[in-house]
């Protein structure tokens, strides 16, 4: 499991935050819940031959 955090700055229009809020509003998520998991989403799609840790291969990280 995840020991540590680190912080991820990103730009976006405005308009898609705001809607983007919205939807993880909706679905009692927070931003970060969801950004956490299309990036796990993306590292096991397109992690290649790169060995990853068990956490991540088995879902047992936190989102």
């Amino acid at each position: 499991m995840e020991n540590r955090t680190a912080r991820l700055t990103l730009l976006i229009d405005p308009r898609k935050k705001k809607i983007f809020e919205d939807i993880c509003a909706s679905q009692d998520l927070t931003p970060s819940q969801v950004v956490r998991r299309l990036i796990r989403q993306y590292i096991l799609e397109h992690a290649g031959k790169r060995e990853l840790p068990e956490w991540l291969r088995d879902g047992d990280g936190r989102s």
